[in-house]
């Protein structure tokens, strides 16, 4: 693999295009005596705090002045954004008429957007951005065919701006290391070479999956169990192995009368194995030898067959008893997983094993191999390189490299791989010498780094009164943008071919572009990458609720919080919907199990399927979801601050201050005192003056939510016996009951929902938080997305056509990011061994 500087020196240089994408229409300026009128709203109202004696918030506007807004635009964004929000001047003191406010805001956000429009700033993206973790794995999928779990494979990615896809700088060794092994595990697995030794993978559920249910996907008349997607690394036989969960003294849970349990590869079933329960003829003492056969009760559950190499589908299941349909209030089947709540009253899968390949004879023609070996060289012989082995590989290696680089590799780098080939062909087969130039072309920093390269000629071409020169990146850099911002992957090769022909700045081939890829498969990554982060829906896994508390929760009504939310969003997805519906939808998606959470009647089955709400409903949108509620919640009770804190910096774009230092926590209610409600408890934490700037914007938002507890479930009693009180407000000073009042007043102001959520959108696509200079950008998308009812799709070609997403600034001096600067001379990425 090269070091980065003498890839980029390798590669051909780039011609600067600094044509400024065409920009909306601009708002006319309001008439020229309104900056008299709007210094007096502003001396009235705002600069009796934002001072030069006071200085609140480190924000000073007496010295500013209004008719010159251009001028300190990154002071004025900050005055805006406040005052769109409302959260200007603070609750309880005097405010403007709403007139004043919109002229006001209307003078500034035009005066911004005619400066930025005269001298537009993109911003820029580190030139070195290494593939996250999401990114490498679905690139591996379109790249090969093949699927893999990375997770074991590769470290997890740090967050920041709320997304795991922007601080992501160099490769240290030990990194290296990782992603050499992982090239070499992959490589091998994608090409079917020969396994020396065979392996083994354990696959081991949830501590807390309850398995007294059917599971969406298994086959009718079974129970749980688990669904394994493996992909078989060659053609042989294979050792299965189960074993059962086990209480704290390892005696298997449940098993108090016999049962069976079946074992399918792709719904083909290989055996059926029958579960007896030990006998039990003395006291319990799990020491005592006569308890040995209980403990081994699940020794027997092993088998080994022959499967062909390449992604299967492993199916365990319990085949279901009557003595399984009892129901409990809450949900639809006794849900009690270990013996610290309540011993099972069936027994339950831990783990599935598998191990091989055991006398391997090749492998067959899997997605992966077709993927790779578009052509087949006429005969080979080993030890021997033929020249139409070589051309075969060259054309193999060339193709993969133009998917795996995002461009066409440069001879130099298909000699390189070449160079790979005849190494692994001189030790073996030709398609082991595949194999080594696929590991090759992983561990190439053109694969593993999404690299932008300024053109040599964008120097000095810098607008007036700017040190920074901007250009528009070139087609290619805009296809890999793209892809990646859509599908968290590589392009494929109609994207490819659009960029190579120079087609894709296009106006309308980029639109045709977007609607093709917004309606592929592989846009689900916006919901599984981007929607789960924005909505913390990647907490769930680590959300414990208190067990005593919340005994009926488990990983199944876990799972089945991501899966409704992940539903609703992909409706707004698939069905090209206003964004707006994420607030105020009358639908959304339940199976059995959650309906019951909810006390929704009427639906059956561990399927999800859509469900009608009728308009009012709690449960219409994103704040009535389970998911929303719990992710913020503590674990033995609600939390107003964390609700409110979600709702402001997610949904209104309104961030809250950080907490001071040696802030005391919430006191809990002592045993023996009069137990008081959340609420109380919150306007006693208020008193103290360092809490009460910040609180009094959060609480009175997450007070609206109340009547769900910290787990999602409707409630009318607080946790302190007393009537629910669910009185709120927002920062602009409205006031409402309930999450229903909640919804409403959020969406009485749709803008700065859209806004945020476009600010959200862009930051994940940019790669980079959002500056100052965004922010014009931001505005006309969301303006023009208004005309079309903010459909999900105006919004993201707003994105993809903005001036940050189709244009970059050249670094010059200390604004190039220290990590960007090491990394063009070489030291981010060191040379590597295969």
């Amino acid at each position: 693999m090269f070091a980065a500087a003498a890839y980029l020196q390798a590669r051909p240089q780039q011609t600067a295009d600094t044509t400024t994408p065409a920009q909306p229409r601009q708002v006319d300026a309001p008439a020229a005596d309104s900056s008299a009128a709007d210094h007096a709203l502003l001396a009235k109202y705002c600069n009796g705090c934002h001072n030069e004696k006071t200085k609140l918030g480190n924000l000073v506007l007496s010295t500013l002045d209004v008719a010159d807004v251009g001028t300190n635009a990154e002071r004025w964004e900050l005055v805006t954004r406040k005052l769109r929000a409302r959260a200007m001047p603070p609750p309880g003191r005097p405010r403007p008429e709403e007139a004043a406010y919109d002229a006001l805001i209307a003078h500034l956000e035009t005066s911004l957007d005619k400066a930025a429009a005269a001298n537009p700033d993109p911003g820029r993206t580190d030139t070195f951005r290494r593939l996250n973790r999401t990114e490498y794995q679905n690139s591996i999928r379109d790249l090969l065919n093949v699927e893999v779990d990375v997770d074991t494979l590769l470290p997890s990615d740090d967050s920041s701006h709320g997304f795991d896809n922007i601080s992501v700088g160099g490769l240290s060794p030990m990194l290296l290391e990782r992603y050499l092994s992982a090239a070499q595990k992959i490589s091998r697995l994608a090409v079917g070479t020969p396994v020396r030794s065979a392996g083994a993978e354990t696959v081991v559920l949830p501590a807390d999956l309850t398995q007294e249910d059917h599971f969406d996907g298994q086959p009718f008349g079974t129970r749980a169990g688990a669904i394994v997607h493996y992909a078989f690394p060659a053609d042989g036989e294979y050792q299965f192995e189960l074993r059962l969960t086990r209480d704290r003294n390892e005696l298997i849970e449940g098993l108090n009368e016999p049962h069976q349990v079946e074992v399918s590869i792709d719904g083909v079933r290989q055996e059926v194995f029958k579960l007896t329960p030990a006998p039990r003829n003395g006291p319990v003492d799990p020491v005592a030898p006569q308890y040995a056969p209980e403990q081994a009760a699940d020794s027997h559950l092993h088998f080994r067959t022959r499967v062909t190499g390449g992604p299967h589908v492993i199916q365990v299941a319990f085949l279901k008893r009557p003595s399984a349909l009892i129901e409990t209030e809450r949900q639809p089947y006794l849900a009690s997983f270990n013996s610290d709540r309540t011993p099972r009253t069936q027994p339950a899968l831990y783990s599935v094993s598998v191990a091989g390949p055991f006398n391997q004879t090749g492998i067959g023609d899997t997605p992966s191999r077709q993927r790779i070996f578009t052509c087949r060289p006429v005969a080979s012989t080993r030890g021997s390189a033929s020249g139409n082995e070589t051309s075969c590989a060259r054309s193999i290696l060339t193709t993969l490299a133009r998917r795996a680089y995002r461009r066409p590799p440069t001879n130099e780098e298909v000699q390189t791989l070449l160079g790979f080939y005849k190494q692994g062909r001189a030790d073996g087969s030709f398609e082991q010498g595949i194999e080594m130039g696929v590991r090759a072309m992983l561990t190439s920093p053109a694969f593993l780094f999404r690299i932008e390269r300024e053109p040599a000629s964008a120097a000095g071409t810098a607008p007036a009164g700017k040190s920074d020169a901007v250009y528009r990146i070139s087609d290619l850099e805009l296809a890999s943008r793209l892809s990646f911002f859509l599908w968290s992957s590589i392009p494929d090769d109609a994207l490819l071919d659009v960029a190579v022909k120079g087609r894709l700045n296009e106006p309308a081939v980029l639109e045709q572009q977007v609607r093709r890829m917004l309606a592929d498969p592989r846009s689900n990554a916006l919901v599984t990458n981007f929607a789960a982060q924005w909505l913390y829906l990647r907490n769930l896994d680590s959300q414990k609720p208190d067990n005593r508390l919340f005994p009926d929760f488990d990983d199944n009504l876990r799972q089945a919080f991501r899966r409704e939310t992940e539903m609703l969003f992909e409706s707004v997805l698939n069905e090209d919907r206003s964004v707006l519906d994420l607030l105020r939808a009358d639908y959304t998606f339940l199976n059995e199990r959650l309906a019951k959470h909810y006390g929704i009647p009427n639906v059956y089955g561990s399927h999800f399927r859509r469900v009608d709400l009728g308009r009012d409903h709690v449960r219409g949108g994103l704040l009535g979801q389970g998911s929303i509620m719990t992710v913020t919640s503590y674990a033995n009770r609600t939390s107003p601050v964390k609700r409110g804190k979600w709702i402001l910096e997610n949904l209104l774009g309104t961030p809250v201050p950080a907490p001071p230092a040696n802030v005391p926590p919430l006191p809990e209610n002592s045993p023996g005192a009069k137990a008081l409600s959340v609420r109380e408890r919150m306007v006693e934490h208020r008193k103290n003056p360092a809490c009460a700037s910040c609180h009094q914007l959060m609480d009175p938002v997450g007070l609206a939510t109340e009547n769900f507890d910290a787990i999602g479930r409707w409630r009318t009693q607080s946790e302190a016996g007393t009537p629910v009180d669910a009185t709120g407000g927002l920062p602009d000073g409205s006031k409402f009951d309930g999450a229903i009042g909640l919804r409403e007043a959020v969406l009485s102001r749709p803008e700065l929902f859209v806004t945020t959520m476009t600010e959200k959108l862009m930051t994940f696509a940019l790669g980079r938080g959002l500056e100052y200079y965004d922010e014009p950008s931001v505005r006309a998308i969301t303006r023009g997305a208004r005309t079309k009812d903010y459909r999900f799709s105006s919004v993201v070609l707003g994105i993809v056509n903005s001036t940050p997403f189709r244009m970059r600034s050249v670094a010059q001096g200390a604004r190039a990011p220290q990590a960007e600067r090491r990394m063009a001379s070489g030291e981010g990425i060191p040379a590597t061994k295969q």
